[in-house]
């Protein structure tokens, strides 16, 4: 694979110039369930001081009322992401109540499913709809699998590459078409390698037992009396017991109008099991709607084409419309080491494996290799540190060690290319950091986490619990200065102000909202 990058920067070259790959986009979501100073789920309604959930750009929620969903602007340098990260942090620590942000992926003390609120939004149809499919979730697939925390990571390649990658392809598509097949490439590979991110920047080898509830079954050996593990597992969130779709309709990621059309053909398709559930009960939306996927969104995959959505327009619309404008990763654990979840350079390794991911050769996605990249990711949430494991390539099964190594190869040029001009080569340093953890699995951060645990003689919880603390009083003992405190103060009333005005602004019944929204389903 290394000779296909090769080629391809040096296609770029004569072309234009390679440089073209630096200054990608960079933006971060970053999900921390709040918690009381006791490790409970907090109860509590999201501070006003922080402002509107439905409208603030970023600082909202996720699923549950209690889900912080704490949002950057996008950024060249990946460190410039972080920043931001962490100056929103410092304000959200500021105006929360000596409540905590719980430092792992994998939920606290959360007494029973039904103690999880759902996220409120306001009154306006907007909000309704929020809430109505958070309430949809719930039902089908239980609310403790919507309190696991990740994040995401937004990458969209330099505007730059573009006409210099057209001439270098020859390509005669539209610089719109172009740019949606090559960002499909990335989608491809990257499902491919998904397994390598769980690997490296897995977090979550134990859970509470609080999360299966009382009397549940589950198959995990017991570390101690209140937590269970997998001894080789490396991301237990994005394994068989995380979130996942129900079965009974499958994606295409052939193309961007593919991928849209099998969206909406599930969105708009009837599911037996969640058709009983019903819609509107005695007043009340227990879903959106009875079929496949209530919306695009709860289609859940490690990784996702995006194009920014005008308000009121779905997804897939956009996506059509528009072409595809960035990708978002959704496999990234909350590293409990790191008071943001995760560091500059496993940015840098992920900025470089999704440029080399567009740069490979990506062949469309069969379901027989489907079922094998599902396959591979259990494997390594479950295992990924088992010696000798061995993965489902398409030729045939692969130790784990060999395909990393084959794809971190793949990713030395490109990481040479973005460090250019950098004597300290970040990128170049960052690869041989992850390189590491192949040689060393010791070094992961599921590893570490397991071994800490064994030190302190530490329960998950009372893992979790001393992470959050201290990350606490890191984010605490440096406030804000009053000027930046004042803009987000700023920024927090003017959300409110605009959940105001949309509320006022509705004319429409939440019934014909909903008919509005979804439009023509005559061809579904």
């Amino acid at each position: 694979m290394i000779d296909q990058i090769q080629n391809q920067i040096q296609k770029l070259e004569i072309a234009g110039s390679a440089t073209v790959l630096r200054g990608g986009l960079k933006g971060l979501e970053k999900e921390s369930l709040r918690a009381t100073v006791e490790g409970s789920l907090a109860q509590t309604p999201h501070s006003k001081k922080l402002g509107s959930t439905l409208t603030h750009s970023q600082i909202t929620t996720d699923y549950s009322e209690a889900l912080l969903e704490l949002v950057t602007g996008t950024h060249a340098d990946p460190a410039a992401a972080l920043a931001e990260l962490d100056v929103i942090h410092r304000f959200v620590y500021a105006n929360i109540d000596n409540e905590l942000m719980w430092a792992a992926s994998m939920p606290c003390i959360v007494h029973g499913s039904t103690n999880i609120p759902i996220g409120r939004y306001g009154s306006s149809n907007v909000a309704k709809m929020k809430e109505a499919y958070r309430m949809g979730l719930g039902h089908r697939y239980g609310r403790i699998m919507q309190a696991i925390s990740g994040i995401h990571f937004n990458y969209s390649l330099p505007e730059a590459l573009w006409p210099v990658w057209k001439k270098a392809e020859e390509s005669t598509a539209d610089l719109t078409q172009f740019k949606s097949e090559k960002y499909m490439g990335v989608v491809r590979n990257y499902l491919r390698w998904d397994w390598l991110t769980l690997y490296l920047f897995g977090s979550s080898p134990a859970i509470c037992k609080s999360f299966f509830g009382d009397g549940q079954a589950h198959k995990f050996p017991e570390l101690d009396s209140g937590t269970v593990y997998e001894p080789y597992g490396t991301s237990l969130r994005m394994s068989d017991i995380g979130y996942q779709n129900k079965s009974g309709f499958t994606v295409s990621r052939d193309s961007v109008e593919a991928y849209a059309d099998s969206l909406e053909k599930a969105v708009f398709t009837p599911h037996p099991e969640f058709s009983k559930m019903g819609v509107e009960v005695d007043g009340e939306y227990l879903q959106l709607s009875g079929n496949m996927l209530q919306i695009a969104n709860e289609f859940y995959s490690a990784i996702r084409p995006k194009m920014p959505m005008a308000s009121g327009e779905r997804p897939t619309v956009a996506l059509r419309e528009r072409g595809i404008a960035y990708v978002e990763v959704r496999s990234i654990d909350v590293n409990p080491s790191e008071p943001l979840g995760m560091n500059t350079s496993q940015l840098r390794f992920l900025e470089a494996m999704l440029i080399t991911a567009a740069l490979a050769d990506s062949p469309m996605i069969s379901d027989e290799e489907m079922g094998k990249i599902s396959a591979n990711q259990v494997a390594v949430a479950r295992n990924g540190r088992k010696p000798e494991l061995r993965l489902e390539a398409m030729s045939g099964p692969v130790p784990l060690g060999s395909w990393a190594r084959e794809i971190m190869d793949a990713m030395y040029p490109v990481c040479v290319l973005l460090d250019m001009n950098e004597p300290a080569r970040p990128y170049t340093a960052a690869l041989y950091e992850q390189r590491q953890k192949i040689r060393n699995p010791e070094l992961t951060p599921s590893a570490k986490m397991l071994s800490e645990m064994n030190f302190f003689g530490e329960s998950f919880f009372a893992h979790a619990m001393r992470k959050s603390l201290i990350h606490q009083q890191y984010f605490l003992d440096r406030p804000l200065s009053s000027d930046i405190n004042d803009v987000f103060k700023q920024k927090a009333a003017e959300s409110l102000a605009k959940q105001v005005e949309i509320e006022a602004a509705d004319t429409l019944s939440f019934a014909d909202y909903l008919k509005k929204y979804f439009g023509d389903q005559s061809s579904y």
